[in-house]
């Protein structure tokens, strides 16, 4: 293979003049001509040049879209090209978030007018022989031509030239349109001798997912650590959808109480996997196993029912707790039939649909003006649950928002809640949200509260409830039952010694 491409690549031209020159010198003008219009002519009928021509067309040039295998086929040539001028090459992965979005609520047209305004943006940003290229929806993929200096210093400046130009506004169909990137690459100096282009591009989609984890907007490197990570990751995506039937993963609650009264308020059901060798997995670690293999929907019928069974054991045992409040994610507000299932489960538990919180991300009520997202939402409160806006103050949902989809109650975010009792800026910011919440006729409800001084500041601004580890940390059902019995007793306390001492 080396020698044909020695003979056959277009390195052979090079020797086209000291051939002819010769030529002439043996044969003179005769022998002159006959090689100047040979040579080409049997470098053509070789397949010389349609043999460059495939070789970089089909892999880049004429290309915007390729699947995995082409990807891969195009990493291996970078590859070599690199290996044998003795340089660097690298990959860098793009995933551009609010594509999806953008395709629901204006069309596929347009979406794929910004696919293509990002693979535009890509490729005028990196260097004229980088290749650039989509690789799935809402997925690019560059490799980087054979270049001296590919340190994480040059990788990671290169990265973010790019994320700023994807990341301009653009202006389709007389709206502008915002888009974020987050990006994750791996240069072939990292990896182990003999590893080929899949190798490359499964590395960088590694730094990706690291990427889109911490996102948005985030950018990663590879690393051997991220390597362990990966693999540690993946086993815990082969053991999830056991665990989901095994009774592994079951929620824990965290108690929520009122500033006014003392009294429990509520419980949000928050999902733990109890793993036998593991121990207790973290949240972040499962949760993104089930994101990626699409059972987020598995889960919350999981959770939902568990909370249902714990609702009713509460009540069975004396205890008064109002409400159980289940996280619902964009994933599972798509299903068409949610209200009907909600009301079926209640049904089937004896329970009205008002003991049952549903709480949605801010986010997602920002995004979702219109469509099935919307209905289901509207439904459910109309049904007579409760919709709490969770990690109020991060996703910039609308008045008008609040008031179309019937929230009952703001939950502010930690971010807003830590140190407000030294934080004068802290302070005046959440005095303004609670005050903003009381005129519209809305409870709230500060998560995150840690400490004394937190918890008394907060009900002295008048926010309505108040939930963290201040007050309880999550614990399983059968705990909440202990944990109650003694809280009231503190309350009851309380109360007495509060009624001696007036």
């Amino acid at each position: 293979m080396a020698l044909r491409r020695g003979l056959y690549g277009p390195q052979a031209l090079a020797f086209l003049p000291a051939v002819a020159l010769s030529a002439f010198w043996l044969g003179g003008e005769p022998f002159l001509l006959i090689t100047a219009l040979g040579l080409p002519l049997l470098y053509f009928a070789s397949g010389g040049f349609s043999g460059t021509s495939e070789s970089s067309d089909a892999l880049y040039g004429q290309v915007d879209i390729v699947n995995t295998i082409a990807a891969n086929a195009m990493a291996n040539d970078a590859l070599d090209r690199a290996k044998s001028a003795n340089l660097s090459t690298a990959c860098i992965l793009v995933d551009v978030d609010g594509l999806e979005e953008i395709a629901l609520r204006a069309g596929e047209t347009t979406a794929e007018t910004l696919r293509d305004l990002t693979l535009t943006r890509l490729r005028n940003t990196l260097r004229r022989d980088d290749r650039a290229v989509r690789i799935s929806d809402n997925r690019f993929m560059a490799l980087l031509a054979p270049s001296l200096r590919l340190d994480l210093e040059a990788l990671l400046q290169l990265s973010t030239r790019l994320q700023t130009s994807l990341e301009e506004p653009a202006s389709v169909d007389n709206s502008m349109r915002y888009l974020s990137a987050s990006i994750g690459f791996c240069g072939s100096p990292r990896l182990k001798p003999g590893a080929g282009g899949e190798q490359l591009i499964e590395s960088a989609q590694v730094a990706l997912s690291e990427a889109i984890t911490n996102g948005p907007s985030a950018i990663r490197a590879w690393s051997d650590n991220m390597r362990a990570a990966h693999s540690a990751q993946k086993s815990l995506q082969s053991e999830v959808d056991k665990a989901l039937d095994n009774g592994q993963i079951q929620p824990w609650f965290q108690p929520q109480v009122c500033t006014s009264t003392g009294s429990i308020s509520g419980v949000e059901a928050l999902a733990r996997w109890i793993h036998p060798e593991r121990g207790i997995v973290p949240p972040a670690q499962f949760l993104r196993c089930l994101e990626e293999s699409g059972k987020m929907d598995r889960l919350n019928e999981v959770i939902l029912q568990h909370s249902m069974t714990a609702l009713r054991s509460w009540d069975q045992a004396g205890l008064d707790i109002p409400r159980v409040s289940v996280n619902f994610s964009e994933v599972e507000l798509r299903d068409p039939r949610l209200s009907e299932r909600i009301q079926w489960e209640m049904d089937r538990f004896g329970l009205t649909p008002h003991r049952l919180g549903i709480e949605v991300l801010e986010t997602v009520i920002a995004g979702a003006p219109e469509g099935i997202v919307a209905r289901n939402i509207v439904e459910l409160g109309r049904l007579g649950c409760h919709i709490d806006l969770d990690d109020f103050g991060t996703g910039h949902a609308s008045i008008a928002a609040l008031r179309r989809f019937k929230v009952h109650r703001l939950k502010i975010d930690r971010s807003f809640v830590t140190r407000i009792d030294r934080d004068e800026d802290q302070h005046r910011m959440l005095a303004a949200i609670l005050g903003m919440a009381d005129r519209l006729g809305l409870e709230t409800l500060a998560e995150g509260v840690e400490s004394l001084g937190e918890h008394a500041l907060l009900s002295q601004l008048g926010c309505d409830h108040v939930q963290g580890f201040g007050i309880a940390r999550p614990m399983p059902t059968d705990q909440i039952v202990d944990w109650a019995r003694e809280y009231a007793e503190k309350i009851a306390e309380a109360q007495i010694m509060g009624r001696k001492s007036g």
